[in-house]
């Protein structure tokens, strides 16, 4: 199966690769990379090229400069916040001390020009068995799972729904995580090379005086509606309205690109937003 074009390689080296060239202001010689990444202090150039080229190949997020590897520019980083498409998910897990933890729902929405557009979900035949206590939390039932399709069915449909969006989520490093573990067991090695924002870490410097951020809290907070709660496109569609109120208050505060919502913390920038 060829590697749809929003995956790239997990590999450490390759974000050690990454890491230290951003470190580097963008741009560092191969023989650099193959002396500090690779420990290959007498590499050539040429050398140093081809056995980096081989890490990196197909990874767009590099362009080759002569001796040089760069970083390229992820333009979305500074959109306006209101001409980036969001793709906001949920994941339902099997989750246990005895048993793997694997996807069995994946719901999104997805945000255009403000507005959630359009909407993904799908059930995930984990191939093992249901645990009563998620069974009651979902209402998600063995025979359900036996019926839906396994991952590798469903996984080059949900890459076409996700594309080169943002993915959202509450609480985004289990989701994203676990999304990306499914995710490499069709493609080994093979993680999404969207960017990422959470919305509880948001919401955290957005209303950073409500006492609680999780799900629940938030969506009372702003007087949203959960149809179908622990279910993943309920949860989803509920996040990505929760979204959508950040966003707003982001913008009140003059907080206008998705660089400058990851970096905002400042007291004086908190105090500006004025709504909390």
């Amino acid at each position: 199966m060829e590697r749809p074009l929003n995956l790239i390689s997990d590999s450490s080296l390759v974000q050690e690769i990454f890491d230290l060239i951003d470190e580097h202001g963008g741009r560092t010689t191969f023989t650099h990379i193959a002396d500090s990444i690779l420990h290959l202090s007498n590499a050539t150039d040429e050398l140093a090229a081809a056995l980096v080229n081989d890490l990196i190949q197909n990874d767009p997020r590099f362009s080759i400069e002569e001796t040089y590897l760069t970083i390229n520019d992820n333009e979305i980083e500074n959109l306006p916040l209101q001409e980036i498409d969001f793709v906001v998910l949920d994941v339902e897990a099997i989750t246990g001390r005895s048993i793997p933890t694997r996807m069995i729902e994946l719901g999104a929405s997805r945000i255009c020009a403000g507005e959630i557009c359009d909407e993904f979900q799908t059930l995930v035949n984990p191939e093992l068995p249901l645990p009563r206590f998620i069974s009651a939390l979902t209402g998600i039932t063995n025979e359900m799972l036996s019926a839906a399709p396994q991952f590798e069915s469903v996984v080059e449909s949900w890459l076409r729904f996700a594309g080169d969006a943002v993915l959202v989520a509450h609480n985004s490093n289990f989701d994203l995580n676990l999304l990306n573990q499914e995710i490499a067991r069709v493609f080994p090695g093979c993680r999404m090379r969207n960017p990422d924002l959470c919305t509880v870490q948001l919401a955290r410097r957005v209303a950073p005086a409500l006492e609680r951020h999780n799900l629940d809290a938030l969506v009372d907070h702003f007087g949203i509606e959960i149809k179908e709660r622990h279910r993943a496109a309920g949860d989803a569609r509920a996040t990505a309205q929760v979204l959508l109120r950040l966003l707003d208050d982001l913008e009140i505060g003059g907080v206008r690109t998705l660089r400058e919502a990851r970096n905002f913390n400042s007291p004086a920038q908190i105090a500006n937003l004025g709504v909390y």
